[in-house]
């Protein structure tokens, strides 16, 4: 399978949204060519759940008459853009990997779609997921798995591993992800691309089928840093439409690339190096923390104590939350429908035919939960311990101003590897936190494990820190390229 545009060597969203404003190519040929990179790699991978041929081609037909009439079709012109499919499109199914789903087609686009097809990106195709983004795999669609672009016989990471193995793969450029408790940059970092998790209400939410309202947030996947700088700046801003989006317009990212680390504080938080990490992901760490400290950063430990208390506080936080978004299907208003002789049973056929082993699962941990008896000793619970999580960074950040940390405790797993549910939680543990502090963070692609497969390290930053935490990214991205050159 060819991994990038055939007959080229692979652009970068920015590039190819540089030369196609310049007239220098068309973004018919553009989409094209990746149409003929999906074509050729999609029956091997399965990164989607629909491509959007026809469209994509109409798309890019209207970005080239706008350049022809001396038109600027704006900073994304031309890029073929791929989204996660629990991201509302109008008219196309969105499923979100899920059989309750089936046939619906959204009436309206997600505020992130509007956004990125204004600045002239051309979405070709909804990407695969793990059920209502609950996984870290790909492994629970209703749709099949994807495969890992780098060894197809191991997972490329979840619940945005569709996104991901895209930009691997070299279907598209960009991708959108959803980063609940990790699903963006976990699977960044299994398939070797750039994942970034804004800051909880920097990019808006609307359009977004919801999982857990109070972690959820939409990023993008990239090959390179400016590329998620460039995408974020452009879905990022307030919307009305999203009443937990932060009243502050897009910040500048792009112009701050290159400021450089010198006298930058920087912690490696050390309860997330230490046991259930493997030797191969603390080693890449570790050099990108010598990465830093040799482009002026001031490197050492810091002690985040309340992270270790992540993982149990989350699977009790998200679970309660989707059991109630996800209460509104009932085989009544949209989706599936199993008819039965009452409502009552064709409620709970719809939902035993609709909903996957794993949704079922987290749906009834978390109905349990919040019930009666129940709400104080455990959801109630959980939410003092995010506080204290949260509290903890803050306490961090007095002394230093980002943090690093490893994104997944080891490479992508063979399919099957982690069938027990808590085995596979446990993926999660380093990317958690962020999402119940509600801070951004972003995962670097940083060399290979013993295995030969990628490995990410994960720059976290405070509330609103996104410019600093690029920063530092992209100083990491330059160093790895140096490392691989020599």
């Amino acid at each position: 399978m060819s991994a990038a545009v055939p007959g080229s060597t692979p652009l970068s969203a920015a590039r190819i949204a540089a030369a196609v404003r310049r007239g220098e190519r068309s973004a018919v040929e553009v989409v094209e060519q990746h149409l003929a990179v999906i074509a050729e790699g999609e029956p091997q991978i399965h990164a989607f759940n629909a491509v959007m041929d026809d469209q994509a081609r109409r798309a890019a037909a209207l970005v080239d008459q706008r350049v022809a009439a001396g038109d600027d079709p704006g900073p994304l012109a031309g890029v073929p853009l791929a989204l996660k499919d629990n991201l509302c499109t109008r008219g196309v199914p969105t499923t979100c990997s899920s059989r309750i789903l089936e046939g619906w087609r959204p009436p309206y686009d997600a505020t992130v779609v509007t956004r990125l097809v204004l600045a002239g990106a051309i979405p070709v195709g909804k990407t695969n997921l793990d059920e209502f983004a609950m996984g870290s795999s790909t492994e629970n669609s209703a749709f099949g798995p994807t495969r890992n672009p780098h060894d197809q016989g191991r997972v490329p990471g979840g619940s945005s591993g569709g996104s991901a193995a895209a930009v691997a793969a070299g279907f598209a450029p960009l991708a959108l992800g959803s980063d609940t408790g990790g699903s963006i940059r976990q699977p960044a970092a299994l398939c070797g691309v750039v994942g970034l998790k804004p800051t909880y209400g920097r990019v808006s939410r609307y359009g977004l089928v919801a999982f857990a309202s109070s972690l959820d947030q939409i990023g993008p996947l990239t090959s390179t840093v400016a590329d998620a700088a460039v995408a974020l700046e452009v879905i990022a801003g307030h919307d009305p439409l999203d009443s937990t989006s932060v009243p502050e317009p897009a910040p500048r990212l792009v112009s701050r690339l290159d400021e450089g680390v010198d006298g930058l504080r920087i912690g490696v938080v050390t309860e997330l190096m230490g046991e259930g990490i493997a030797s191969d992901v603390r080693r890449r760490v570790e050099a990108a923390a010598e990465a830093l400290g040799a482009a002026g950063a001031k490197v050492d430990d810091v002690s985040v104590p309340a992270v270790t208390y992540g993982l149990s506080s989350y699977y009790l936080i998200a679970p309660a939350e989707a059991s109630s978004n996800l209460a509104r299907y009932d085989g009544v208003r949209y989706g599936l429908r199993v008819d039965a002789p009452t409502t009552a049973a064709m409620n709970t056929a719809t939902r035993t035919a609709g909903f996957g082993d794993e949704v079922k699962r987290r749906i009834m941990l978390g109905t349990y939960a919040l019930s009666a008896g129940y709400y104080d000793a455990y959801y109630g619970k959980a939410q003092k311990v995010r506080t204290l999580i949260i509290r903890d960074f803050a306490t961090a950040y007095e002394s230093f101003d980002l943090l690093l940390a490893p994104v997944s405790p080891t490479t992508a797993f063979p399919f099957g590897a982690k069938a027990d549910p808590l085995t596979m939680y446990l993926s999660d543990v380093c990317t958690i936190p962020s999402n119940l502090a509600g801070d951004p963070a972003v995962s670097v692609p940083f060399g290979a494990g013993d295995d030969g497969l990628p490995i990410g390290v994960q720059v976290l930053a405070p509330a609103l820190a996104e410019a600093t935490m690029l920063r530092a990214a992209i100083v990491l991205e330059d160093a790895m390229a140096r490392e691989v050159s020599t």
